[in-house]
């Protein structure tokens, strides 16, 4: 009997181990999680396919973690499970840092969970006025904080819309709605108090934000309870889904929903399956079925009822509890462990798939990060925490995580997030005008496109704003080019001079020497002579250097002041711009003012724009369009010669300088000019002028940033109020500041160094604030150029009559180079709005200067061509003289020709046809040719029919 029982229980042993062994995971196995749930977090970064990923990867809008310099009295709700839980959070920052916190926690009612979201709604504001009442406080409009703990889509850190309900909720006419509007809506219909809706947030990140507060080091939240999910920053570039790529954002990764697609079906038992089936939601969050603590006793139920039905357990009787131990079998308790351990080391292995991504983003070998945990599973269950903990150091060597338990559970994360919101949205107040859309900026391009059109008609270019000049440039450099030549580059405070020798051996090669000079400001704004002095003074000291002074070189003269030309050695100055005031060259020919200065050389005169398209011309036959953006900002493109009224001749192209600082000069951009901007044209030398180079360019945005702070100080948003000399200074804030403080990792020591040296003792929050309003002034600027742009690369595209284009932009200007997110974000816009085109953006290394030597060598190249094609054609061309004589000689040949004794000879032979008179409309010619009577009656009728029309013809 022994050995019967023996072989009867090591048979059921074997059959419970069948049972069990689904959920024995392998590293291996683990490993494959991990490296799945790794591409699925990829997949819901990108924007192609955001749609159709099972994790979902929803942006947070939170873009920082606490730094201490918090404060205030906030309001938050927690909303994420059975319970309802309100909060007074009192914040305290500085020495005496401090967070109190004073709650109330209200049930959800099976019955309002699965019922309308009005009634749901309804509820919340219910519990909520019955707290307020409870802390006396009904009547505050305080700030409020809303953890709400299901997946959202935002596009707002207040604002989002409910993707779909979990953990048992299932109110009616809530997915696809905004959460906090149906919130707003139910405050209103109980119409007893008022609350200002700051932030949304889903409880893993408020999670976050409470652990962030102790260590700064806590870059992830995990929740492990009624459901499971984490959040994490990402590093904004990763993130295709949201514009922007310097800084962070909190990303929520719904990864309840990992295994969606069947990725893990692997390892999901028929449990599993039994359980999804039975849910609320069947084939939805198959991952979060796996390993949330709503989940697990119902997979731990469904195990038991097997093996009873089995015989394994309670000698297979099924009563209404399974919690009794079989005294012949196996301790239920082994099913829990199974179950338990699996949901602890599949949490582990999605982890272990974040914490080596975010070691990947830093570029580092070891990786020290905090996790800031909360939920009932991890806390109450005596093994999920290590089993998890374990998982993560084995699948993540390379990482020493910390992991942090959120004592005050998601709410006070919620209070630290609406208090950073907050103060975030008071400075947004000032700049929600520089804030433009696509659709604002695509309006924009519309409005430029008119603009063109205008500039380029005979009619209306004379009170277009937009001059669209002709440059009487009409080709880019095709690789032949040769010669030695003499550059010279004048836009700003500094002159330079370059040297450029075009060789054509093997392969074309540029060699170039060059020399900078300055232009003190009272050459900039002295006369004419002295200034034009100064330039044949520089050039002669440099030709000298050069040892060239006794050679006569082409010299190629790039001018980045707007001009009009009439052949491409002329160009009347139109107006000064760029604080040059020179007296005396406004309505001149610069040319001749520099060819009197340098005693005639041959000059060829172009914009910067035109020289930066040629130089990158020279390397990208398929450049196009020339742009700048530095201290200035223009642009220059080649047009059909049958769209440029303003020139003769419809055949081929020609470059075209547009001179767009000065769009918006009448009024068209009213409607996106802020106070700021005026008060930067009113304090300009040329008030009302150049419009739209005063909301872009480089010379004018440091000093738009300057007086944004200084409003925001004086309103005791910044810097505590305080004011100093140097703040009120103009100019001291410089355009090379904003890009120092926009730099991704060291931005933000960068402000306070800056801030400092203008007097003020920032703090923390502060350099947060003023890196904001400097990145919001310089991506208005990006997006700007990029709609102007965008119509540029619309009209070739129309031009060409082609559905996609492609081109190549050249580039140059100091905004553009040395700004660290300037470039990428000018890119990422253009594209966006236009997105049937192909454009390299292609950096001229070598200034606009190279650009002027290559219009001079390729004037030098169709003129020697011109000279070819005469010299070819000069047998054809006949002078008066020669007409004349060849008149004579016909005259001869002719005569020679009629007469009987000449004509055998004559090379002209004078035949004779008999036809002996032309026409009169009798009849007399027909009857002459010898035609019957009646034949020459009927023509005559035919010809009367047909009009009085010939029938000889």
């Amino acid at each position: 009997m022994v050995t019967a029982v023996a072989r009867r229980l090591a048979a059921q042993r074997k059959e419970i181990d069948a049972v069990l062994e689904p959920f024995l995971l392998s590293p291996e196995t683990l490993r494959e999680v991990k490296n799945k749930m790794r591409t699925e977090l990829e997949y819901g970064l990108k924007r192609e396919t955001q749609g159709s990923a099972t994790v979902k990867m929803l942006p947070t809008y939170v873009c920082g973690t606490p730094d201490g310099t918090e404060k205030g009295k906030f309001l938050a709700l927690d909303l994420g499970g059975t319970n309802f839980r309100v909060l007074l959070v009192k914040i305290r920052s500085g020495r005496r840092k401090s967070v109190r916190m004073y709650n109330k926690i209200f049930a959800i009612p099976l019955e309002i969970m699965q019922g309308t979201g009005e009634e749901l709604f309804d509820h919340i504001v219910h519990c909520i006025a019955d707290f307020l009442e409870y802390m006396g406080i009904k009547g505050a409009r305080l700030p409020l904080g809303f953890t709400f703990s299901f997946p959202c889509k935002q596009a707002s850190i207040d604002k989002g819309t409910l993707v779909g309900w979990t953990k048992g909720f299932k109110a009616t006419d809530c997915e696809g709605e905004d959460v906090v509007d149906m919130l707003r809506e139910a405050i209103k219909r109980r119409n007893e108090f008022d609350l200002d809706i700051v932030a949304v947030v889903n409880d893993t990140v408020g999670t976050m934000m409470t652990c962030g507060y102790e260590d700064p080091n806590c870059e992830i939240g995990l929740i492990a309870g009624t459901g499971s999910n984490v959040c994490y920053m990402e590093d904004m570039k990763n993130i295709e889904i949201v514009e922007g790529n310097e800084g962070k954002m909190c990303i929520n990764t719904e990864w309840g929903g990992f295994g969606d697609n069947g990725c893990i079906d692997n390892i999901r038992t028929e449990y599993d399956k039994e359980v999804d089936e039975g849910s609320l939601n069947p084939g939805k969050q198959r991952y979060e079925k796996m390993t949330s603590g709503m989940y697990l006793g119902e997979i731990v139920r469904q195990i038991l009822i097997d093996l009873t039905k089995r015989g394994l357990l309670f000698r297979g009787q099924i009563s209404e509890s399974l919690r009794k131990r079989d005294l012949h079998g196996l301790n239920p308790q082994e099913v829990c462990g199974a179950v338990s351990r699996r949901a602890a080391q599949l949490c582990g292995a999605g982890l272990a798939a974040i914490v080596e991504k975010k070691r990947e983003n830093r570029g580092v070998e070891h990786l020290q990060i905090t996790v800031g945990v909360d939920g009932t599973l991890y806390k109450l269950h005596p093994h999920f925490s290590r089993v998890l903990q374990e998982t993560v150091k084995e699948l993540a060597p390379w990482c020493d995580v910390t992991f942090m338990l959120s004592e005050d559970g998601s709410g006070k994360g919620a209070a630290l997030i609406t208090a950073v919101a907050k103060r975030l949205r008071n400075i947004d107040k000032y700049l929600y005008a520089m804030r433009l859309s696509d659709e604002t900026l695509i309006d924009i391009m519309a409005r430029f496109r008119r603009e063109m059109k205008n500039g380029l008609s005979r009619d209306f270019n004379p009170t277009a704003t937009v001059k669209m000049l002709p440059t009487f440039v009409r080709s880019i450099p095709d690789g032949s080019e040769k010669g030695d030549f003499i550059a010279l580059d004048l836009g700003g405070s500094y002159f330079r001079i370059l040297r450029v020798k075009v060789s054509h051996e093997k392969k074309q090669t540029v060699q170039m020497e060059s020399e900078i000079y300055n232009t003190p400001e009272d050459i900039m704004h002295g006369s004419g002579t002295r200034l034009f002095d100064h330039v044949a003074e520089c050039l002669g000291d440099f030709m000298e250097k050069q040892q060239i002074k006794d050679k006569k070189l082409p010299v190629g003269f790039t001018f980045s002041f707007p001009c009009r030309q009439s052949k491409l050695d002329e160009g009347v100055l139109i107006t000064w711009t760029k604080r040059f005031k020179a007296s005396g060259v406004e309505g001149a020919d610069v040319v001749k003012l520099l060819n009197r200065a340098i005693k005639k050389r041959g000059v060829s005169l172009v914009n910067d724009t035109v020289g930066t398209m040629m130089t990158c011309g020279f390397d990208d036959q398929r450049c196009e369009v020339g742009l700048i953006i530095g201290t200035g900002t223009n642009a220059c493109y080649m047009e059909e010669m049958r769209h440029i009224d303003l020139v003769e001749g419809d055949e081929g192209r020609m470059c075209i300088n547009t001179e767009w600082g000065a769009f918006g000069d009448d009024g068209s951009l009213e409607d996106i000019r802020t106070e700021f901007d005026r008060e930067i044209d009113r304090g300009s030398l040329n008030p009302g002028k150049q419009l739209f180079e005063k909301m872009v360019s480089g010379l004018y945005m440091g000093e738009l940033v300057r007086l944004i702070l200084v409003k925001m100080a004086k309103e005791g948003l910044l810097f505590e109020g305080r004011i100093t000399p140097e703040l009120l200074t103009k100019g001291k804030f410089e355009t090379k500041h904003v890009s120092a403080i926009e730099k991704s990792k060291e931005g933000l020591s960068k402000a306070k160094d800056i801030l400092t040296r203008l007097g003020v003792e920032p703090s923390h929050e502060d350099c947060v604030a003023v890196q904001h309003v400097c990145t919001i002034v310089s991506f208005r600027s990006a997006n700007l150029v990029a709609a102007t742009l965008g119509a540029i690369l619309c009209q070739l595209r129309d031009n060409k009559g082609v559905g996609r284009l492609r081109t190549t932009v050249g580039v140059d200007g100091s905004l553009y180079k040395m700004h660290p997110q300037y470039a990428r974000r000018l890119h990422k816009t253009t594209r966006r709005l236009v997105p049937d085109s192909d454009v390299r953006f292609l950096l001229s290394e070598s200034g606009s200067g190279k650009g002027a030597a290559m219009v001079t060598a390729v004037a030098y190249r169709l003129a020697e061509q011109h000279r070819l094609i005469d010299e070819t054609l000069a047998e054809f061309k006949l002078t008066h003289e020669q007409l004349l004589q060849v008149k004579k000689r016909m005259r001869t040949e002719m005569e020679a020709g009629l007469k009987k004794k000449t004509h055998d000879t004559a090379k002209v032979k004078m035949l004779p046809t008999f036809v002996r008179s032309t026409p009169d409309g009798t009849g007399r010619l027909w009857a002459a040719l010898g035609f019957p009577e009646w034949q020459t009656k009927f023509v005559l009728f035919l010809q009367k029919l047909l009009g009085g029309c010939s029938l000889l013809n």
